[in-house]
């Protein structure tokens, strides 16, 4: 069962707490997820996508985003 309040998608503010850069820093960076991933600038960023590109675990970015 999901829970309700689970995101798909993922922010600059997300971004910034779990790799503790500023928030242009993570805006950046999200940018450059989107160009790697050929995804227009309109287009969102999946939470599984920023794993996939940052090599970190899907449970430790949740426990980040959720708490």
């Amino acid at each position: 069962m999901i829970a309700a309040n689970i995101r798909v998608c993922i922010y600059p503010k997300d971004v910034q707490r779990i790799t503790g850069k500023t928030y242009r820093q993570a805006r950046l960076y999200l940018n450059k997820i989107k160009d790697s991933l050929n995804k227009e600038p309109h287009q969102l960023i999946s939470i599984e996508e920023f794993c996939s590109y940052s090599g970190l675990q899907l449970e430790h970015v949740l426990r980040c985003i959720i708490g």
